[in-house]
């Protein structure tokens, strides 16, 4: 079977933070998403989950405690492990600018790639001290914030104790992403000591990648691109989001679209006999010891492709025009 694991990365905004947003409203935009007196974030993806029976994965930004305290994790985290999801580590090192504990100086940096070993070291045992402090059970996951791991980071990570790794999207290689990962890699691999699960994702044109996240691929794409893997049994099928996604850019509406598109994803795994829901505490280390040389990404087509860039086109429209209400 093809473990479908659908992963949150649950964070706040630095952005806000150097607009001057307080904490408080932060999290309440960034990880509740309340916009027009309802919440479209954490909880309500978790509402979704519980429905069809699945198992989401979040992963929880601790860094802002250096900047706040740890406080404000305690009801993130008891909010998702009380309903039986998985917690795990998600780190983004912008919020060195504003910390006043920093585990490493005066050092800042936009990655955690930016960072040496060491640094690397020091600052994911603290990320994963504060979750664990905070009611989380042992981490064993980490995801980079911005994808902007490097080599050093799986070391880093193999170190501490965490097995796995999803800081590969191939969209991201080259780019903020500095692991020396193969941009063909679909199957979970050893990698310096951890398991890289990979993002998934099919090839929406020739010679492209598009990226199993909620946002970016529709409905049809995140449907043919689980059916392919289930139908070839990948090990794993890793699918993104973010606490924030189901929102206009500017967190002030829901954005209909994304939450329709979330919602038939799930609907979807749900009626598939090949797809079972899975955190990362479902799976075996030896899932990336399975044969994987002959395993492919759906082609391109090019009709899907064109009515996925029509329904963004119509879905900005209507929910990022500031003028349009919600």
């Amino acid at each position: 079977m093809t473990a479908l694991l659908i992963t949150v990365d649950t964070e706040l905004s630095s952005s806000l933070q150097q607009r001057g947003v307080s904490l408080d409203d932060n999290v309440r935009r960034s990880i509740w998403a309340e916009a027009g007196g309802q919440a479209h974030g954490i909880g309500w993806q978790m509402e979704v989950l519980d429905r069809h029976g699945l198992t989401g994965i979040f992963f929880v930004d601790p860094m802002p405690a250096l900047v706040h305290g740890p406080d404000f994790l305690v009801p993130i985290v008891q909010a998702i492990v009380t309903r039986g999801h998985e917690v795990q580590m998600h780190i983004h090192t912008e919020w060195l600018a504003w910390a006043k504990d920093s585990p490493v100086g005066g050092r800042q940096g936009r990655n955690i790639g930016d960072f040496t070993l060491n640094d690397q070291m020091l600052l994911l045992g603290r990320a994963k001290a504060l979750l664990e402090q905070a009611g989380a059970p042992p981490i064993t996951a980490f995801r980079a914030g911005n994808f902007g791991a490097n080599d050093d980071t799986l070391r880093a990570l193999a170190a501490i104790g965490v097995t796995w790794d999803s800081s590969v999207n191939p969209a991201y290689l080259n780019g903020e992403c500095h692991i020396s990962a193969d941009p063909h890699m679909i199957a979970a691999s050893h990698m310096l000591g951890v398991v890289e699960v990979p993002v998934s994702g099919i090839i929406d044109r020739p010679g492209g990648f598009r990226p199993a996240q909620v946002c970016a691929m529709s409905s049809a794409e995140m449907r043919a691109g689980l059916c392919h893997a289930a139908h070839e049994g990948h090990g794993a099928y890793m699918v993104v989001t973010h606490s924030f996604e189901m929102l206009s850019r500017d967190r002030q509406r829901p954005n209909g679209a994304v939450k329709a598109r979330f919602e038939a994803l799930c609907a979807q795994a749900a009626r598939l006999p090949q797809v079972r829901g899975a955190g990362f505490r479902d799976l075996d280390p030896a899932i990336a010891d399975r044969p994987a040389a002959m395993l492919t990404r759906v082609p391109p087509n090019a009709l899907r492709t064109g009515i996925r860039q029509a329904q963004q086109a119509w879905a900005t429209w209507r929910y990022e025009h500031r003028l349009v209400p919600a």
